[in-house]
């Protein structure tokens, strides 16, 4: 009964717990994107490119951005050109905040 009024009270309705068997815990959604290994100089990170389509907003054509984002790459295993998926993860350095999870699609080298 208290604790029915006291989420009355802060209007709510939510007591602050996870629901279990859902994924939506205290840390949330990590957002995941697709991009182009431009650079595997480093050791232990990769550059990924990621090019969007954004309209702009004065004329109203889409236009290509490009950012690029540091990803973690623990073994090493991924080159320049690789198409990869990168997900975002907690700061590993003063620039890396997102892991390689997956190769998607790697160029035939002729």
């Amino acid at each position: 009964m208290a604790e029915q009024a006291q989420a009355a009270k802060s209007g709510n309705g939510n007591t602050g717990h996870a629901v279990p068997g859902t994924d939506a815990g205290a840390r949330g959604h990590k957002r995941t994107l697709i991009g182009r290994v431009s650079s595997a100089k480093m050791m232990k990170t990769v550059v990924v490119e990621v090019v969007r389509s954004v309209r702009h907003p004065v004329y109203g054509k889409y236009v290509r951005v490009r950012t690029k984002y540091k990803a973690h790459d623990e073994k090493g295993e991924y080159k320049a050109g690789d198409l990869v998926e990168i997900r975002e993860h907690r700061p590993l350095s003063r620039e890396k905040r997102w892991t390689v999870t997956r190769l998607i699609e790697r160029p035939v080298e002729t």
